[in-house]
């Protein structure tokens, strides 16, 4: 058996120490790595299908309405027809009480026939030199200003008759017999008739979002008559002015309007609605989805990945070697959830989703006192 001196045991002796230390370290190091990677949750690039859209909030309403008014003020006398009922164009749908007018139609037929006598009377003695050429014009005025007048009173006469200008249905109850159908700048509703076959929604869209809506696009809606169904539309037309017309600072109630609307500027966008079933009613509330962008198989990420600064987007892609990189990205459309990836990534790489904060350990806290780093219990 070889014999050791004192010398060599000691060397070996720190050697085994060494080792052992070596070894700890090594453990520690591997642990805190694997602490380090646990705290990072990461996503890979993926491709799918991805549809952007814009939601907004309209109403219904008909292509094609009128309010039936009169041209003349008088009582109503008779409605023929009622709420829900359907109407030619031309059908007589009221009738005013035109006793009045009657009297003055006649008043103007008798000043029509006194004014054609005196005109005559006045021609024959101006054609033997007995009037003037003045007398004779005054009387022509006459009787050309009595005929007016009868024509005026024939054509009020007239509009006691209210016929229907469109095909359509009587849209709410009529006003009642009786009423006092009134002209002027507040003229007396009589009734509405509508072509409920064709109709549409007026919704009104953010600014921020206006610039991807475009006429043409497809949209889908819901009402809360009918919440297991959905609706299609199509955009037709792009309002040129906000709901407010703010940019006039020339209109007094446009710039109190914008003030009280705290800034927020909508548009109105009109989409036209399929609706082959006939079920939806004017004024009924529609939840829109406008169909901007449609693409298939795009490189995306969820939207929460993506950051940006001063210089534009930008992810936290994770290294094969754990080591993080910044790298911007070019971005395409968005969906509620995703963001599509134009240029910066590649399918399948890694990248920081989120953050988790870890605990500050007791010997990260001697290094800083010196001291070293610390290994597993011996």
């Amino acid at each position: 058996m070889i014999k050791l001196n004192f010398k060599a045991k000691i060397a070996i002796a720190l050697i085994a120490i060494a080792g052992c230390a070596f070894g700890g370290y090594k453990y520690y190091e591997s642990q805190q790595s694997a602490k380090q990677a646990a705290a990072v949750q990461t996503v890979a690039v993926t491709r799918m299908n991805m549809k952007s859209t814009v939601s907004a909030t309209g109403t219904i309403k008909p292509v094609d309405s009128v309010e039936i008014s009169s041209k003349v003020t008088a009582r109503i006398k008779e409605i023929p027809v009622h709420e829900n009922d359907e109407v030619k164009a031309g059908q007589t749908v009221c009738l005013l009480d035109g006793s009045d007018l009657e009297a003055q139609r006649d008043q103007a037929s008798y000043q029509v026939t006194h004014t054609r006598a005196a005109y005559n009377r006045v021609s024959y003695l101006y054609s033997i030199g007995a009037d003037t050429q003045q007398q004779l014009e005054d009387a022509q005025y006459e009787y050309d200003t009595a005929v007016s007048k009868l024509s005026e009173a024939q054509t009020d006469m007239n509009e006691t008759v209210i016929t229907s200008p469109m095909d359509g249905i009587v849209v709410g109850e009529p006003k009642t017999v009786g009423t006092m159908a009134r002209t002027g700048d507040n003229p007396t509703v009589i009734m509405r008739i509508a072509d409920l076959s064709a109709k549409q929604i007026q919704a009104k869209i953010d600014e921020t979002d206006i610039g991807n809506v475009k006429v043409g696009q497809e949209a889908t809606f819901t009402v809360d008559a009918y919440t297991d169904k959905k609706f299609t539309a199509r955009v037709t037309k792009i309002s040129k002015t906000d709901t407010g017309n703010t940019w006039d600072t020339t209109d007094s109630s446009s710039s109190s309007s914008s003030s009280s609307s705290a800034s927020v500027i909508y548009y109105y966008v009109t989409l036209d609605v399929d609706d082959p079933d006939n079920v939806l009613l004017p004024a009924m509330t529609a939840r829109v989805e406008i169909n901007t962008a449609d693409k298939s198989d795009v490189l995306a990420l969820p939207i929460s990945t993506l950051k940006t600064d001063a210089n534009g987007s930008y992810v936290m892609v994770k290294n094969a070697d754990g080591s993080q990189e910044r790298r911007a990205v070019e971005t395409g459309i968005y969906s509620d959830e995703y963001v599509e990836i134009v240029s910066g990534l590649d399918e399948g790489e890694e990248v920081v989703s989120s953050y988790t904060a870890t605990k500050k350990t007791s010997s990260k806290n001697s290094n800083r006192n010196g001291g070293g780093p610390g290994g597993p219990p011996m």
